[in-house]
Parts: structure tokens; C-alpha cells; sequence
């Protein structure tokens, strides 16, 4: 049960880091006598991330303090009604206060007896496929970036597939280079993915191609760049995203730097202020996926190269709201360059 608890002594980076590693979710704080005293879910790293909480806080000050749970004597009846009434995934099992065990929703035939989530449908999805990969050459001068494989599969492939675990989806494939070797490719495929394409004759950006589906799209859409794996709840981004009346939302990855030497303050033309010794520092990178409402699609310009970035700029300039999901690091993974290419085929084929 070691990987589903932390010290109280830990701080939220810590915590964030062991919910990674455990890939739940979750992570139960216990004290100096193993009593569980709090829990900590990635929604609460989320929500301290939004509200630009310290990441070197202690995990308690995120903690839910008062989580559900269940003594060892528990009866099925009991779990059943736990998870009907409430909306959780996984409830620990305590003797005298001391984890003894974990019950997860998934493992149990609710079947009939509660109301899911209604899934979303008919959910648009563009995927920016025109690009020429110029840093994975030379392996892009044979195949476009979209059609590297990751496993058994294409990348193409491996996104189109985590979005229809959420929900059906429409994709809209953008294309330019080597458009025609993407066509073929998945044309075996026209069974599984709804797919259309939007033709760039010349290269466009990462936002200019998105002009050719004004007035063709009618709700809010994803859009993703086809190098990169966001493994996350594509309908909480989806509904966060509506919740918050959002133009635009940003889906940001949480990247861990350490310095691995000592960084020079200085000051006054050279003279040394102080000196940290291989600081930790916490950043928020743009991961490539996003959720566009329709209307802000008539900003970009036409048939211009124009990128994604210069259109959230030109919806904050017209007083649009632009806003930013968290995921942990190890949400996010990138197949766009070399390093990050071997770390994803480690993700899949281990």
C-alpha cells in the first residue's frame, strides 16, 4: 500500500509526484502513527496550481481533510450506497484510522443502479497535421511527423484513439506536407475514425488553417498539435472549459526543472547578492491542446501563416477570456523530437 500514501511532512510537489507514480489519482496523507489524515486528488493539485499556491507548501494545506471511508467490517451494501451517493472513484478501507485497503468504483456492478456521467457527442477535433517535423529529420523526410509510430500504431493514430475513449468525435485533419501519404494511410481506417481534411496549399501555422472551418463548426472544438499525448479527462477539460465561459482554454503541463548548480544572485555590475545552491523551479508549459469556441475563429486573418498563439493574443486584445487547465507531468507526453520521441516509445512498449 506504500504507493498510495505520503508523509504529512511532504510538500505538494512531493504529493504531485506520487499520484504520478501511482497513476490513481489520488494520494492519502498519513501521520507519524500511520493514521490517514487527509487525501489529496489531482483536482486539488489543479486547483492550487489555478490559484498560485506554492508548490513547496505543505500537502495538508490542499488536503480534503474530511474524504470518505470505510471501517474493514464494511458490508457490499454499504460500499454500493457510498458510491451511489457519491461521486468517487476509489473509498479506503481504515482499522483504527490505519489504511488496511482501497475499494475502487470500477470493480463493482453498479449497472443500473446509478446514473452515469452523460458522455459528450459528436465532439469536433482538428488536429494540426501539416507540419514538416523539421526536428525529427531526417525520419520526417521519408514519413510526416503525424505517421511515426508509437507502438503498433501511427501518432496519428494513438491521439485519434485517447479522444474516442471520451467521447465520439469528428476529426478534421489539417494537411499539407506529405498530405497524400497521410490520405492513403488512413484510408484503412474510414470504419474507425470520422474523418475529414482541411488542405493547406501553403503552409499556415499553427493557428491559419483553422479559417477554413469557420462556419463549419458549431460548439465549442479541441484542437491539438499531432506530436503530442495529453492522457488526461478530455470531458473535464470539455466541461471546464464551458463552466468557466471561456473563449479559449489552454491544456498546460506542469514541468519540474532542478538546476544541478549552484545560481548567482548578483547585483550593483558584478557584486554577488547571494547564491542558491541547485534550486527547483516549477513552470506551466503550453502542452499543444486547446478548446476553441467557434467565434473566435473569425479573428484570423485568411490565407495568411498564422499561429495559435498570435489568435490568443488577438482574443485577449478584443476582451476575450483565455484560460489554462492544469495536468501533472507525467500527463504529457511530446513525440517531437528525439529525446521525448524514445521517452513516449518507453511509455508504450513498457
Amino acid at each position: 500500500m506504500n504507493k498510495y500514501f505520503i508523509s504529512k511532512t511532504n510538500n505538494i510537489r512531493e504529493s504531485i509526484k506520487k499520484i504520478d507514480n501511482n497513476g490513481e489519482g489520488f494520494i492519502f496523507i498519513i501521520n507519524d502513527d500511520d493514521i490517514v489524515i487527509g487525501l489529496v486528488t489531482d483536482g486539488d493539485f489543479r486547483r492550487a496550481i489555478l490559484n498560485e499556491v506554492s508548490l513547496d507548501e505543505n500537502c495538508m494545506s490542499i488536503a480534503n481533510k474530511d474524504f470518505k471511508y470505510v471501517e474493514s467490517n464494511y458490508t457490499e451494501r454499504e460500499i454500493i450506497n457510498i458510491f451511489l451517493q457519491w461521486k468517487i472513484d476509489h473509498l479506503p478501507v481504515l482499522e483504527n484510522g490505519c489504511l488496511k485497503g482501497i475499494l475502487f468504483r470500477k470493480d463493482f456492478n453498479l449497472s443500473g443502479k446509478v446514473i452515469l456521467e452523460k458522455k459528450l457527442s459528436d465532439v469536433s477535433v482538428v488536429i494540426m497535421a501539416g507540419g514538416k517535423g523539421t526536428r525529427m529529420k531526417p525520419f520526417t523526410n521519408i514519413l510526416p511527423k503525424p505517421l511515426i509510430p508509437v507502438g503498433d500504431k501511427s501518432m496519428l493514430e494513438v491521439i485519434m484513439d485517447e479522444y474516442n475513449l471520451h467521447f465520439q468525435s469528428k476529426f478534421h485533419i489539417s494537411v499539407n506536407y506529405k498530405a497524400n501519404l497521410i490520405k492513403a494511410y488512413l484510408e484503412d481506417f474510414v470504419d474507425m475514425y470520422d474523418i475529414s481534411y482541411v488542405s493547406e496549399q501553403i503552409p499556415l501555422g499553427t493557428g491559419g488553417a483553422l479559417k477554413y472551418l469557420e462556419g463549419k463548426i458549431e460548439s465549442p472544438f479541441f484542437v491539438s498539435n499531432c506530436d503530442i499525448l495529453i492522457k488526461a479527462n478530455y470531458t473535464e477539460i470539455y466541461n471546464d472549459h464551458l463552466s468557466k465561459n471561456n473563449d479559449i482554454t489552454i491544456v498546460a503541463s506542469l514541468i519540474h526543472y532542478k538546476v544541478p548548480y549552484g545560481v548567482c544572485e548578483i547585483e550593483n555590475g558584478g557584486e554577488l547578492k547571494g547564491m542558491i545552491e541547485k534550486p527547483e523551479y516549477d513552470f506551466l508549459v503550453n502542452a499543444g491542446m486547446y478548446i476553441l469556441n467557434p467565434d473566435v475563429l473569425k479573428l484570423i486573418p485568411e490565407d495568411e501563416f498564422y499561429n495559435i498563439t498570435d489568435l490568443i493574443d488577438s482574443v485577449k486584445s478584443s476582451g476575450g477570456k483565455v484560460g489554462v487547465f492544469p495536468v501533472s507531468e507525467n500527463s504529457y507526453s511530446d513525440s517531437g523530437q528525439w529525446e521525448e520521441y524514445r521517452n513516449m516509445l518507453n511509455t508504450f512498449t513498457n
